[in-house]
Protein backbone atom coordinates (compact mmCIF):
# COMPACT_ATOMS: atom_id res chain seq x y z
CA UNK A 1 0.00 0.00 0.00
CA UNK A 2 1.14 3.60 -0.91
CA UNK A 3 1.77 6.20 1.63
CA UNK A 4 -0.97 8.00 0.17
CA UNK A 5 -3.58 5.07 0.18
CA UNK A 6 -2.43 4.30 3.55
CA UNK A 7 -3.59 8.23 4.34
CA UNK A 8 -6.68 7.56 2.83
CA UNK A 9 -7.10 4.59 4.57
CA UNK A 10 -6.67 6.08 8.01
CA UNK A 11 -9.22 8.62 7.34
CA UNK A 12 -12.58 8.05 9.40
CA UNK A 13 -15.63 7.85 6.84
CA UNK A 14 -17.50 10.57 7.40
CA UNK A 15 -20.65 8.71 7.24
CA UNK A 16 -19.61 5.78 9.31
CA UNK A 17 -22.03 6.25 12.14
CA UNK A 18 -25.09 6.25 9.77
CA UNK A 19 -23.23 3.14 8.14
CA UNK A 20 -23.53 1.78 11.17
CA UNK A 21 -27.23 2.23 11.84
CA UNK A 22 -27.92 0.20 7.93
CA UNK A 23 -25.81 -2.38 9.38
CA UNK A 24 -26.97 -2.80 12.45
CA UNK A 25 -30.60 -3.04 10.99
CA UNK A 26 -30.02 -5.47 8.57
CA UNK A 27 -28.14 -8.08 11.60
CA UNK A 28 -31.61 -7.15 13.67
CA UNK A 29 -33.57 -8.55 10.77
CA UNK A 30 -31.34 -11.73 10.94
CA UNK A 31 -30.78 -12.21 14.53
CA UNK A 32 -34.80 -11.44 15.66
CA UNK A 33 -36.26 -13.71 11.80
CA UNK A 34 -34.32 -16.57 14.01
CA UNK A 35 -36.91 -16.54 16.67
CA UNK A 36 -39.66 -14.01 15.55
CA UNK A 37 -41.54 -16.74 14.09
CA UNK A 38 -41.68 -19.27 17.72
CA UNK A 39 -44.58 -17.39 19.00
CA UNK A 40 -46.57 -17.43 15.37
CA UNK A 41 -45.73 -21.18 15.28
CA UNK A 42 -48.85 -22.39 16.69
CA UNK A 43 -51.22 -19.91 14.30
CA UNK A 44 -49.43 -21.53 11.34
CA UNK A 45 -49.21 -24.75 12.32
CA UNK A 46 -53.19 -24.85 12.52
CA UNK A 47 -53.87 -22.39 9.31
CA UNK A 48 -51.42 -24.67 7.38
CA UNK A 49 -52.30 -27.95 8.51
CA UNK A 50 -48.61 -28.57 9.38
CA UNK A 51 -48.05 -31.81 11.50
CA UNK A 52 -46.58 -31.92 15.32
CA UNK A 53 -43.55 -34.18 13.61
CA UNK A 54 -42.68 -31.20 10.58
CA UNK A 55 -43.57 -27.96 12.55
CA UNK A 56 -40.19 -27.80 13.57
CA UNK A 57 -38.79 -27.55 9.94
CA UNK A 58 -39.98 -23.79 10.09
CA UNK A 59 -37.28 -23.37 12.70
CA UNK A 60 -34.47 -25.91 11.59
CA UNK A 61 -35.03 -25.02 7.21
CA UNK A 62 -33.86 -21.32 8.43
CA UNK A 63 -30.75 -22.77 10.92
CA UNK A 64 -29.72 -25.34 9.08
CA UNK A 65 -29.46 -22.86 5.42
CA UNK A 66 -27.25 -19.92 7.59
CA UNK A 67 -25.45 -22.05 9.71
CA UNK A 68 -24.25 -24.59 6.93
CA UNK A 69 -23.88 -21.66 4.18
CA UNK A 70 -21.85 -19.09 6.24
CA UNK A 71 -18.51 -19.54 5.23
CA UNK A 72 -19.33 -19.57 1.67
CA UNK A 73 -21.31 -16.31 2.25
CA UNK A 74 -18.25 -14.99 3.91
CA UNK A 75 -16.12 -15.63 1.01
CA UNK A 76 -18.18 -14.52 -1.39
CA UNK A 77 -18.34 -11.26 0.90
CA UNK A 78 -14.71 -11.20 0.08
CA UNK A 79 -14.28 -12.12 -3.80
CA UNK A 80 -17.09 -9.76 -4.96
CA UNK A 81 -17.17 -7.11 -2.46
CA UNK A 82 -18.61 -6.81 1.16
CA UNK A 83 -21.24 -3.83 -0.27
CA UNK A 84 -22.70 -5.50 -3.05
CA UNK A 85 -22.85 -8.98 -1.47
CA UNK A 86 -24.98 -6.78 1.61
CA UNK A 87 -27.31 -5.61 -0.77
CA UNK A 88 -27.73 -8.64 -2.84
CA UNK A 89 -28.19 -10.28 0.46
CA UNK A 90 -30.75 -7.72 1.77
CA UNK A 91 -32.94 -8.11 -1.48
CA UNK A 92 -32.85 -11.98 -1.06
CA UNK A 93 -34.11 -11.95 2.23
CA UNK A 94 -36.70 -9.59 1.42
CA UNK A 95 -37.73 -11.66 -1.64
CA UNK A 96 -38.21 -14.80 0.70
CA UNK A 97 -39.79 -13.39 3.47
CA UNK A 98 -42.48 -12.14 0.78
CA UNK A 99 -43.03 -15.80 -0.50
CA UNK A 100 -43.00 -17.34 3.03
CA UNK A 101 -45.66 -14.59 3.94
CA UNK A 102 -47.66 -15.62 1.03
CA UNK A 103 -47.30 -19.22 1.54
CA UNK A 104 -50.21 -21.66 1.51
CA UNK A 105 -48.96 -24.80 2.29
CA UNK A 106 -46.11 -26.51 4.79
CA UNK A 107 -43.74 -27.07 1.92
CA UNK A 108 -43.68 -23.49 0.40
CA UNK A 109 -43.10 -21.95 3.68
CA UNK A 110 -40.66 -24.81 4.69
CA UNK A 111 -38.53 -23.78 1.41
CA UNK A 112 -39.29 -19.40 1.69
CA UNK A 113 -37.42 -20.43 5.73
CA UNK A 114 -34.92 -22.38 3.71
CA UNK A 115 -34.02 -19.44 0.79
CA UNK A 116 -34.07 -17.07 3.82
CA UNK A 117 -31.34 -18.85 5.30
CA UNK A 118 -29.65 -18.66 2.20
CA UNK A 119 -29.74 -15.00 1.72
CA UNK A 120 -28.78 -14.75 5.91
CA UNK A 121 -25.68 -16.37 5.22
CA UNK A 122 -24.48 -14.18 2.78
CA UNK A 123 -26.06 -10.94 4.48
CA UNK A 124 -24.67 -11.50 7.49
CA UNK A 125 -20.50 -11.66 7.19
CA UNK A 126 -20.76 -9.12 4.94
CA UNK A 127 -22.06 -6.88 7.63
CA UNK A 128 -19.88 -7.82 10.21
CA UNK A 129 -17.19 -7.39 7.73
CA UNK A 130 -18.07 -3.79 6.85
CA UNK A 131 -18.40 -2.56 10.59
CA UNK A 132 -14.92 -4.18 11.05
CA UNK A 133 -13.27 -1.98 8.13
CA UNK A 134 -15.47 0.59 8.70
CA UNK A 135 -13.91 1.29 12.43
CA UNK A 136 -10.65 1.47 12.84
CA UNK A 137 -9.84 3.58 15.63
CA UNK A 138 -10.16 1.67 18.80
CA UNK A 139 -12.53 3.45 20.60
CA UNK A 140 -15.33 4.29 18.06
CA UNK A 141 -14.53 0.15 17.36
CA UNK A 142 -15.58 -0.46 20.89
CA UNK A 143 -18.67 1.49 20.70
CA UNK A 144 -19.59 0.00 16.82
CA UNK A 145 -19.37 -3.16 18.28
CA UNK A 146 -21.03 -2.56 21.45
CA UNK A 147 -24.39 -1.23 19.58
CA UNK A 148 -23.92 -4.47 17.13
CA UNK A 149 -22.85 -6.99 19.95
CA UNK A 150 -26.12 -5.26 21.77
CA UNK A 151 -28.55 -6.40 18.77
CA UNK A 152 -26.53 -10.00 17.91
CA UNK A 153 -27.59 -10.87 21.57
CA UNK A 154 -30.45 -9.00 22.21
CA UNK A 155 -32.41 -9.52 18.33
CA UNK A 156 -33.57 -13.02 19.61
CA UNK A 157 -35.37 -11.40 22.36
CA UNK A 158 -36.63 -9.31 20.30
CA UNK A 159 -38.11 -11.33 17.85
CA UNK A 160 -39.90 -13.09 20.59
CA UNK A 161 -41.81 -9.66 21.46
CA UNK A 162 -41.92 -8.51 17.53
CA UNK A 163 -43.53 -11.74 16.93
CA UNK A 164 -46.24 -11.86 19.81
CA UNK A 165 -47.57 -8.29 18.70
CA UNK A 166 -47.23 -9.12 14.91
CA UNK A 167 -49.36 -12.61 15.68
CA UNK A 168 -51.76 -11.64 18.41
CA UNK A 169 -52.87 -7.92 16.68
CA UNK A 170 -52.21 -8.69 12.72
CA UNK A 171 -51.37 -12.21 11.46
CA UNK A 172 -48.93 -14.49 11.84
CA UNK A 173 -47.53 -13.92 8.21
CA UNK A 174 -46.49 -10.67 9.03
CA UNK A 175 -43.62 -12.14 11.01
CA UNK A 176 -42.80 -12.43 7.44
CA UNK A 177 -43.98 -9.77 5.62
CA UNK A 178 -42.27 -7.24 8.53
CA UNK A 179 -39.02 -7.83 6.61
CA UNK A 180 -39.99 -6.50 3.36
CA UNK A 181 -39.75 -2.71 4.71
CA UNK A 182 -36.44 -3.16 6.69
CA UNK A 183 -34.96 -4.70 4.18
CA UNK A 184 -36.21 -1.69 1.73
CA UNK A 185 -34.67 0.47 4.18
CA UNK A 186 -31.70 -0.93 4.76
CA UNK A 187 -30.83 -1.29 0.53
CA UNK A 188 -31.81 2.53 0.74
CA UNK A 189 -29.13 3.33 3.45
CA UNK A 190 -26.13 1.02 2.37
CA UNK A 191 -26.22 2.50 -1.26
CA UNK A 192 -26.28 6.34 0.71
CA UNK A 193 -23.56 5.52 3.54
CA UNK A 194 -21.89 2.62 2.87
CA UNK A 195 -18.53 2.27 1.50
CA UNK A 196 -16.14 -0.43 0.15
CA UNK A 197 -12.97 -1.28 -1.35
CA UNK A 198 -13.42 -3.78 -4.74
CA UNK A 199 -13.81 -7.08 -4.18
CA UNK A 200 -10.40 -9.49 -4.01
CA UNK A 201 -10.30 -10.61 -7.17
CA UNK A 202 -7.20 -12.35 -7.93
CA UNK A 203 -8.55 -14.71 -4.86
CA UNK A 204 -10.76 -17.74 -6.54
CA UNK A 205 -13.61 -19.48 -4.55
CA UNK A 206 -12.56 -22.73 -3.35
CA UNK A 207 -14.79 -25.74 -5.16
CA UNK A 208 -13.93 -28.15 -2.94
CA UNK A 209 -13.59 -26.06 0.45
CA UNK A 210 -17.71 -25.19 -0.34
CA UNK A 211 -18.57 -28.97 -0.93
CA UNK A 212 -16.88 -30.32 1.97
CA UNK A 213 -16.89 -27.36 4.48
CA UNK A 214 -20.43 -26.46 3.75
CA UNK A 215 -21.58 -29.87 3.79
CA UNK A 216 -20.06 -31.14 7.09
CA UNK A 217 -22.00 -28.10 9.06
CA UNK A 218 -25.44 -28.89 6.94
CA UNK A 219 -25.09 -33.07 8.10
CA UNK A 220 -23.76 -31.53 11.83
CA UNK A 221 -26.89 -29.18 11.88
CA UNK A 222 -29.45 -31.36 10.61
CA UNK A 223 -28.20 -34.19 12.81
CA UNK A 224 -29.03 -31.96 15.93
CA UNK A 225 -32.04 -30.83 14.81
CA UNK A 226 -33.43 -34.48 13.59
CA UNK A 227 -32.09 -35.73 17.34
CA UNK A 228 -34.97 -34.42 18.84
CA UNK A 229 -38.61 -35.77 17.03
CA UNK A 230 -36.20 -39.21 16.48
CA UNK A 231 -33.86 -39.36 19.54
CA UNK A 232 -29.70 -39.88 19.54
CA UNK A 233 -29.83 -43.39 19.37
CA UNK A 234 -31.48 -43.07 15.69
CA UNK A 235 -29.20 -44.41 12.52
CA UNK A 236 -29.87 -41.12 10.75
CA UNK A 237 -29.07 -38.83 13.27
CA UNK A 238 -25.78 -41.04 14.43
CA UNK A 239 -24.63 -41.36 10.41
CA UNK A 240 -25.11 -37.07 9.93
CA UNK A 241 -23.21 -36.55 13.26
CA UNK A 242 -20.37 -39.01 12.12
CA UNK A 243 -20.17 -37.80 8.48
CA UNK A 244 -20.27 -34.24 9.24
CA UNK A 245 -17.37 -34.36 11.86
CA UNK A 246 -15.63 -36.40 9.13
CA UNK A 247 -16.82 -33.67 6.48
CA UNK A 248 -15.04 -31.37 8.66
CA UNK A 249 -11.93 -33.41 9.26
CA UNK A 250 -11.62 -33.67 5.38
CA UNK A 251 -11.77 -30.24 5.27
CA UNK A 252 -9.82 -29.03 7.22
CA UNK A 253 -6.91 -31.50 5.43
CA UNK A 254 -7.89 -30.49 2.65
CA UNK A 255 -7.56 -26.21 3.79
CA UNK A 256 -3.72 -26.94 4.01
CA UNK A 257 -3.32 -27.89 0.30
CA UNK A 258 -5.64 -25.44 -1.67
CA UNK A 259 -4.40 -22.56 -3.14
CA UNK A 260 -7.08 -19.99 -2.12
CA UNK A 261 -8.66 -22.05 0.59
CA UNK A 262 -11.89 -20.97 1.77
CA UNK A 263 -11.25 -20.56 5.57
CA UNK A 264 -7.38 -19.96 5.79
CA UNK A 265 -6.39 -21.87 8.66
CA UNK A 266 -4.50 -19.00 10.05
CA UNK A 267 -8.28 -17.73 11.12
CA UNK A 268 -8.35 -20.25 13.79
CA UNK A 269 -5.39 -21.62 14.89
CA UNK A 270 -5.00 -18.08 16.23
CA UNK A 271 -5.33 -17.98 19.67
CA UNK A 272 -7.47 -15.31 20.37
CA UNK A 273 -9.64 -15.99 17.91
CA UNK A 274 -10.05 -19.87 18.35
CA UNK A 275 -11.07 -18.85 21.58
CA UNK A 276 -13.37 -16.35 20.83
CA UNK A 277 -15.43 -18.68 18.64
CA UNK A 278 -15.77 -21.54 21.06
CA UNK A 279 -17.16 -18.81 23.50
CA UNK A 280 -19.34 -17.98 21.33
CA UNK A 281 -20.67 -21.15 20.48
CA UNK A 282 -20.48 -22.23 23.99
CA UNK A 283 -22.54 -19.25 25.47
CA UNK A 284 -24.95 -19.69 22.67
CA UNK A 285 -25.95 -23.06 23.42
CA UNK A 286 -26.47 -21.65 26.54
CA UNK A 287 -28.80 -18.78 26.21
CA UNK A 288 -30.78 -20.51 23.50
CA UNK A 289 -31.78 -22.70 26.49
CA UNK A 290 -33.57 -19.99 28.12
CA UNK A 291 -35.10 -18.93 24.79
CA UNK A 292 -36.54 -22.20 23.98
CA UNK A 293 -37.84 -23.26 27.36
CA UNK A 294 -39.19 -19.98 29.54
CA UNK A 295 -41.40 -19.23 25.88
CA UNK A 296 -43.25 -22.71 26.46
CA UNK A 297 -42.87 -22.48 30.20
CA UNK A 298 -44.55 -18.94 29.98
CA UNK A 299 -47.42 -19.74 27.41
CA UNK A 300 -48.29 -23.06 28.29
CA UNK A 301 -47.29 -23.31 32.12
CA UNK A 302 -48.49 -19.81 33.00
CA UNK A 303 -51.15 -19.45 30.39
CA UNK A 304 -49.44 -16.02 29.41
CA UNK A 305 -50.44 -14.53 25.55
CA UNK A 306 -47.67 -14.23 22.67
CA UNK A 307 -47.66 -10.60 23.53
CA UNK A 308 -47.42 -10.97 27.26
CA UNK A 309 -44.96 -13.57 27.30
CA UNK A 310 -42.99 -11.24 24.22
CA UNK A 311 -43.04 -8.58 26.54
CA UNK A 312 -42.24 -10.99 29.31
CA UNK A 313 -38.42 -11.30 27.64
CA UNK A 314 -37.75 -7.21 27.03
CA UNK A 315 -35.78 -6.75 30.50
CA UNK A 316 -33.74 -9.41 29.47
CA UNK A 317 -33.08 -7.25 26.19
CA UNK A 318 -32.80 -4.18 28.09
CA UNK A 319 -29.87 -5.90 29.81
CA UNK A 320 -28.32 -7.21 27.07
CA UNK A 321 -27.94 -3.53 25.65
CA UNK A 322 -26.90 -1.80 28.75
CA UNK A 323 -24.10 -4.72 28.97
CA UNK A 324 -22.47 -4.59 25.54
CA UNK A 325 -23.02 -0.18 25.06
CA UNK A 326 -22.30 1.18 28.48
CA UNK A 327 -20.09 -1.63 29.99
CA UNK A 328 -18.55 -3.80 27.53
CA UNK A 329 -17.66 -0.54 25.05
CA UNK A 330 -16.80 1.73 27.87
CA UNK A 331 -14.29 -1.04 29.00
CA UNK A 332 -12.65 -2.99 26.29
CA UNK A 333 -10.09 -0.23 24.95
CA UNK A 334 -9.14 -0.40 29.37
CA UNK A 335 -9.14 -3.53 29.66
CA UNK A 336 -8.66 -7.55 28.69
CA UNK A 337 -10.86 -8.83 26.32
CA UNK A 338 -11.27 -11.93 28.92
CA UNK A 339 -12.11 -9.55 31.68
CA UNK A 340 -15.51 -8.78 30.09
CA UNK A 341 -15.95 -12.25 28.93
CA UNK A 342 -15.45 -14.56 32.16
CA UNK A 343 -17.50 -11.87 34.84
CA UNK A 344 -20.57 -12.32 31.69
CA UNK A 345 -20.23 -16.05 31.43
CA UNK A 346 -20.41 -16.15 35.62
CA UNK A 347 -23.63 -13.58 35.58
CA UNK A 348 -25.77 -15.62 33.46
CA UNK A 349 -24.53 -18.93 34.56
CA UNK A 350 -26.28 -17.81 37.64
CA UNK A 351 -29.04 -16.75 35.95
CA UNK A 352 -29.17 -19.92 34.42
CA UNK A 353 -28.44 -21.80 37.92
CA UNK A 354 -31.56 -18.96 39.41
CA UNK A 355 -33.80 -21.12 36.64
CA UNK A 356 -33.90 -24.06 37.71
CA UNK A 357 -35.78 -23.79 40.63
CA UNK A 358 -39.20 -23.14 38.57
CA UNK A 359 -42.11 -24.70 39.81
CA UNK A 360 -45.71 -24.95 37.74
CA UNK A 361 -47.04 -21.96 39.83
CA UNK A 362 -43.45 -19.95 39.65
CA UNK A 363 -44.04 -15.93 40.09
CA UNK A 364 -42.20 -14.06 37.17
CA UNK A 365 -41.74 -11.25 39.23
CA UNK A 366 -39.32 -13.05 42.29
CA UNK A 367 -38.17 -16.51 39.76
CA UNK A 368 -38.05 -15.72 36.22
CA UNK A 369 -36.98 -11.85 36.07
CA UNK A 370 -33.95 -11.86 38.18
CA UNK A 371 -32.43 -14.92 36.23
CA UNK A 372 -32.94 -12.83 32.57
CA UNK A 373 -31.49 -9.32 33.65
CA UNK A 374 -28.58 -11.33 35.08
CA UNK A 375 -28.25 -13.54 31.57
CA UNK A 376 -28.72 -10.60 29.99
CA UNK A 377 -26.05 -8.34 31.34
CA UNK A 378 -23.89 -11.54 31.33
CA UNK A 379 -24.55 -11.94 27.39
CA UNK A 380 -23.67 -8.22 26.79
CA UNK A 381 -20.80 -8.48 28.32
CA UNK A 382 -19.38 -11.51 26.24
CA UNK A 383 -21.25 -11.38 23.02
CA UNK A 384 -19.12 -7.50 22.35
CA UNK A 385 -15.61 -8.67 23.09
CA UNK A 386 -15.90 -11.94 21.54
CA UNK A 387 -17.38 -10.24 18.37
CA UNK A 388 -14.22 -7.18 18.40
CA UNK A 389 -11.56 -9.40 19.30
CA UNK A 390 -12.26 -12.43 16.60
CA UNK A 391 -12.59 -9.52 13.73
CA UNK A 392 -9.21 -7.64 14.97
CA UNK A 393 -6.02 -7.84 12.74
CA UNK A 394 -7.44 -9.51 9.90
CA UNK A 395 -6.16 -9.09 6.56
CA UNK A 396 -8.96 -7.20 4.02
CA UNK A 397 -9.33 -10.12 1.81
CA UNK A 398 -10.22 -12.61 4.75
CA UNK A 399 -12.22 -9.76 6.89
CA UNK A 400 -15.64 -12.10 5.41
CA UNK A 401 -15.12 -15.32 6.06
CA UNK A 402 -13.67 -14.10 9.74
CA UNK A 403 -16.93 -12.37 10.23
CA UNK A 404 -18.86 -15.42 8.63
CA UNK A 405 -16.88 -17.58 11.23
CA UNK A 406 -17.92 -15.72 13.89
CA UNK A 407 -21.56 -15.97 12.57
CA UNK A 408 -20.87 -19.65 11.92
CA UNK A 409 -20.55 -20.53 15.61
CA UNK A 410 -22.83 -18.14 17.20
CA UNK A 411 -25.82 -20.31 14.81
CA UNK A 412 -24.01 -23.48 14.84
CA UNK A 413 -24.20 -23.07 18.70
CA UNK A 414 -27.66 -22.31 18.76
CA UNK A 415 -29.03 -24.98 16.58
CA UNK A 416 -26.95 -27.71 18.56
CA UNK A 417 -28.30 -25.79 22.26
CA UNK A 418 -32.00 -25.76 20.89
CA UNK A 419 -31.52 -30.40 19.50
CA UNK A 420 -29.60 -30.75 22.46
CA UNK A 421 -31.52 -29.07 25.18
CA UNK A 422 -34.83 -29.88 23.96
CA UNK A 423 -33.79 -33.46 23.55
CA UNK A 424 -32.93 -33.63 27.16
CA UNK A 425 -35.85 -32.16 28.36
CA UNK A 426 -38.29 -34.55 26.34
CA UNK A 427 -36.41 -37.62 27.34
CA UNK A 428 -36.58 -36.49 31.11
CA UNK A 429 -40.33 -35.18 31.55
CA UNK A 430 -41.68 -38.44 29.98
CA UNK A 431 -39.57 -40.36 32.32
CA UNK A 432 -40.65 -38.16 35.11
CA UNK A 433 -44.50 -38.60 34.10
CA UNK A 434 -44.16 -42.19 33.29
CA UNK A 435 -42.99 -42.60 37.15
CA UNK A 436 -44.93 -40.46 38.76
CA UNK A 437 -47.90 -41.64 36.53
CA UNK A 438 -46.97 -45.15 38.11
CA UNK A 439 -46.45 -44.21 41.74
CA UNK A 440 -50.04 -42.11 42.08
CA UNK A 441 -51.90 -45.36 40.77
CA UNK A 442 -50.42 -47.88 43.33
CA UNK A 443 -50.50 -45.20 45.66
CA UNK A 444 -54.24 -44.76 45.18
CA UNK A 445 -55.39 -48.28 43.72
CA UNK A 446 -56.81 -46.81 40.76
CA UNK A 447 -55.90 -44.83 37.48
CA UNK A 448 -55.17 -41.00 38.04
CA UNK A 449 -57.67 -39.28 37.33
CA UNK A 450 -57.69 -36.25 34.38
CA UNK A 451 -56.95 -33.40 37.26
CA UNK A 452 -53.87 -35.89 39.01
CA UNK A 453 -52.79 -36.42 35.17
CA UNK A 454 -52.93 -32.91 34.18
CA UNK A 455 -50.78 -31.93 37.19
CA UNK A 456 -48.45 -34.08 36.99
CA UNK A 457 -47.73 -33.77 33.17
CA UNK A 458 -47.22 -30.39 34.34
CA UNK A 459 -44.57 -31.04 36.82
CA UNK A 460 -43.30 -33.31 34.48
CA UNK A 461 -42.52 -30.52 31.79
CA UNK A 462 -41.40 -28.17 34.47
CA UNK A 463 -39.02 -30.99 35.27
CA UNK A 464 -37.39 -31.75 31.96
CA UNK A 465 -37.19 -27.84 31.60
CA UNK A 466 -35.16 -27.47 34.60
CA UNK A 467 -32.99 -30.40 34.02
CA UNK A 468 -32.08 -29.02 30.87
CA UNK A 469 -31.46 -25.79 32.34
CA UNK A 470 -29.17 -27.16 34.43
CA UNK A 471 -26.84 -27.98 31.32
CA UNK A 472 -26.72 -25.24 29.82
CA UNK A 473 -25.55 -23.26 33.26
CA UNK A 474 -22.55 -26.18 33.05
CA UNK A 475 -21.94 -25.50 29.35
CA UNK A 476 -22.45 -21.70 29.70
CA UNK A 477 -19.32 -21.94 32.84
CA UNK A 478 -17.41 -24.18 30.40
CA UNK A 479 -17.74 -21.18 28.07
CA UNK A 480 -16.14 -18.70 30.41
CA UNK A 481 -13.51 -21.22 31.44
CA UNK A 482 -12.75 -21.61 27.31
CA UNK A 483 -12.01 -17.80 27.58
CA UNK A 484 -9.82 -17.26 30.73
CA UNK A 485 -8.07 -19.86 28.75
CA UNK A 486 -7.49 -19.20 25.86
CA UNK A 487 -8.10 -15.58 25.06
CA UNK A 488 -5.39 -13.85 25.90
CA UNK A 489 -5.31 -10.60 24.02
CA UNK A 490 -4.60 -6.95 25.99
CA UNK A 491 -6.83 -4.10 25.75
CA UNK A 492 -6.64 -2.60 21.94
CA UNK A 493 -3.90 0.72 21.99
CA UNK A 494 -5.76 4.18 21.68
CA UNK A 495 -3.19 5.31 19.18
CA UNK A 496 -2.93 1.89 16.62
CA UNK A 497 -5.35 1.64 13.77
CA UNK A 498 -7.65 -1.34 14.63
CA UNK A 499 -6.42 -2.86 11.03
CA UNK A 500 -2.38 -2.61 12.00
CA UNK A 501 -3.59 -3.57 15.94
CA UNK A 502 -2.41 -7.27 16.64
CA UNK A 503 -0.60 -7.58 12.92
CA UNK A 504 1.02 -10.48 14.21
CA UNK A 505 -2.28 -12.60 15.41
CA UNK A 506 -2.47 -13.06 11.82
CA UNK A 507 0.57 -14.28 10.86
CA UNK A 508 1.51 -17.07 12.87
Amino acid sequence: MSTTERGQAAQPDPTRWWGLVVIALAQLMVVLDATIVNIALPSAQRELGMTDGNRQWVITAYTLAFGGLLLLGGRIADLVGRKRTFIIGLIGFAGASALGGAAGSPGMLFAARALQGCFAAVLAPSALSLLTTTFTDPKERGKAFGIYGAIAGGGSAIGLIAGGLLTEYLDWRWCLYVNIPIAALAVFGATTFLHDREGHREAKLDVPGVLLGCGGLVAIVYGFSEAQPRGWSDSLVIGLLIGGVALLAVFVWWQTRAEHPLLPLHIIKDRNRAGCFLTMGLATIGMFGLFLFMTYYLQVILQYSPVKTGLAFLPMTVAIIIGATQISARLLHHTAPRNLMVPGTILATIGLIILTGLTVEADYATHVLPAMLLLGLGMGLVFMPVMATATAGVAPQDSGVTSATVNTSQQVGGSIGTALLNTIATSTSATYITSHMATAARESGQPPNDRMKQLIGAEGVVHGYTVAIWWAAGIMLLAGVIAAVMVTAKAPKHDVPAEAEAGAGVAL
